[in-house]
């Protein structure tokens, strides 16, 4: 949805209207050009009938239902590829196994697809703090061992930049209806110098969801879920003592991870400074545009810090919360009762309701990522008292992409790109947007509220949940990631100097994000400042 149509349609409606709104916009493209009648009566029954599998309320997808769904969303490969087509062929995939999901995951989803196809898939799995380091050292010793990547839109600076990539041919982007995908996920994002090499199957913005049950009239969180940062402290010092309403254990505000996660733990701060940083007038928020000189140690982000530190210092945390990382903060405390607020990537919805592990699910509410109730403007380098809010896009949805491993063999590179395709699938992306998977609601057709209540999520649940997505994925004021080259050793860096700052090896907030600071700067002179901002500036649309 453009920004100027949002801005009129969200002046006019509710967001449940305007949600509904966007379903039949997405219900509009997918009759667009590439839609059959004959088509998509089919396409239907196969959504409906891939949703019942294990149906929600039946416990946790298994690998039999993996392959189960894998097998009966090969419709669209089927159209392109003959049997056995890729007999002989061998590739290998890298990617993340967070969760037992990721690369498990496609293990099911593509077995129909081997089998079909005949082709054989290797895998490399890597927790997701070993992710970047291995990912990095590949590129940097030219030693690419892999034919298909599972990566983020910002690590193309990384990957696509230097030509390690392959050009999606166009079959692709008929097979996997790229038109379907939310505006923000369309170009430039997956493309290169106007290539396009991502199939994207993740949307990736982070999300707050809170526990009902600490919210309302007598609720010991009070009476109004917060909406700003600083109603979050409040409420999260407030508890400390108090005894959670559905475990019985000791109450829990907020849940900040404190330990690094391989740079993707820098996005948890970014949460909080987002409000704080991100000035609507102003696209940029990390960086300055035309000198790449860092905005992470003004005061903004030293506010974020003090925040954090602040909770630290109420001991308002769970106990060894030092060494509690995002995934523990996403699955072993909030899904598992520990704690009322946090921030994570949009599927710990579907993640509430369908993980065997959860037990929020029926207290469970989402929003977009609280505000401020003042915004930092860095072009005149002072506070304004007023209300601002910004959404973070982190790491802009996974994709899929293939390497230019493949580019010299044609029958290989087909292989490589149908099995991305698969993966990318609209159907496909349907089941994984409902199920555990690792990957959110990216598409104009996931917003299709009927098909969800259809496989067993209530209609309320699904609205507040889908809607918190396209809420942030719309907000004119997100804080959109940059593509830019080494940004994950600009949050990799940070992470180990804020694990300093939180253990007290730094005297302050202020003294820790002056080092997160030094080191990035340093960063920049390294990678080459003058293509930094040149990239960078891209990237904001500048």
């Amino acid at each position: 949805m453009k920004v100027d149509l949002y801005n009129a349609m969200r002046s006019k409606m509710s967001r449940r209207r305007m949600l509904q709104g966007a379903t039949a916009l997405g219900a509009v493209t997918a009759m667009g050009p590439l839609a059959r009648p004959a088509f998509a009566e089919s396409h239907g029954n196969v959504r409906a009938e891939i949703l019942k599998i294990p149906g929600v309320g039946a416990g946790s997808p298994t690998d039999a239902d993996w392959q189960k769904v894998g097998e009966m969303t090969l419709g669209a490969t089927k159209a392109n590829v003959a049997e056995g087509e890729f007999a002989g062929v061998e590739l290998t995939f890298f990617g993340i196994n967070n969760n037992g999901l990721h690369n498990i995951l496609f293990r099911g989803l593509l077995k129909g697809w081997e089998t079909y196809t005949g082709a054989k898939i290797n895998w490399i799995d890597l927790a997701q703090a070993d992710y970047n380091p291995r990912l990095q050292q590949s590129i940097a010793t030219g030693t690419v061992d892999f034919d298909i990547l599972a990566m983020g839109a910002p690590l193309e600076g990384d990957t696509a930049s230097k030509g390690l990539l392959d050009e999606m041919p166009d079959w692709v982007k008929t097979q996997i209806e790229m038109d379907d995908y939310v505006n923000y996920l369309k170009a430039p994002v997956g493309t290169w110098d106007g290539k396009t090499y991502r199939i994207s199957i993740d949307g990736d913005c982070h999300t707050f969801a809170y526990r009902t049950d600490y919210f309302g009239e007598g609720a010991i969180g009070g009476a109004a879920v917060p909406k700003t940062w600083q109603e979050i402290n409040a409420v999260s010092k407030a508890v400390i003592g108090q005894t959670d309403p559905l475990t019985g254990q000791p109450a829990v505000g907020y849940l900040d991870p404190l330990k690094g996660w391989g740079g993707f733990g820098f996005y948890f701060l970014e949460n909080r400074a987002a409000a704080y940083a991100k000035h609507p007038n102003d696209p940029a928020w990390l960086f300055d545009p035309e000198t790449m000189k860092p905005r992470v140690n003004n005061p903004a982000f030293v506010q974020a810090i003090q925040d954090v530190m602040d909770l630290i210092a109420a001991n308002a945390y769970p106990a060894d919360q030092i060494n509690a990382d995002p995934g523990t903060t996403g699955f072993s405390q909030f899904l598992a009762g520990t704690g009322s607020m946090l921030m994570w990537w949009g599927d710990i919805g579907s993640n509430a309701r369908t993980s065997d592990t959860s037990v929020v699910g029926d207290v469970v509410g989402f929003g977009i990522n609280p505000g401020s109730d003042k915004v930092y403007n860095s072009q005149t380098a002072a506070w304004e008292e007023t209300y601002n809010e910004a959404p973070n896009m982190a790491f802009l949805g996974w994709g899929v992409y293939v390497t230019n491993r493949v580019s010299g063999d044609e029958k290989k590179r087909k292989a490589a790109w149908s099995a991305a395709a698969h993966l990318g699938g609209k159907d496909l992306s349907l089941w994984m947007s409902a199920y555990p998977s690792g990957f959110q609601p990216y598409r104009n057709s996931h917003f299709q509220y009927d098909e969800w209540e259809a496989a067993g999520y209530d209609r309320a649940f699904v609205e507040d949940y889908l809607g918190s997505n396209a809420d942030s994925y719309n907000h004119p004021n997100a804080a959109v990631e940059p593509r830019i080259p080494g940004i994950f050793q600009y949050y990799s860096v940070a992470e180990d100097e804020l694990a300093k700052g939180y253990s007290g090896q730094y005297k302050s907030a202020q003294e820790t994000a002056d080092a997160i600071a030094a080191a990035w700067e340093k960063i920049t002179d390294e990678i080459g400042r003058d293509n930094q901002i040149k990239l960078y500036k891209a990237s904001l649309g500048l």
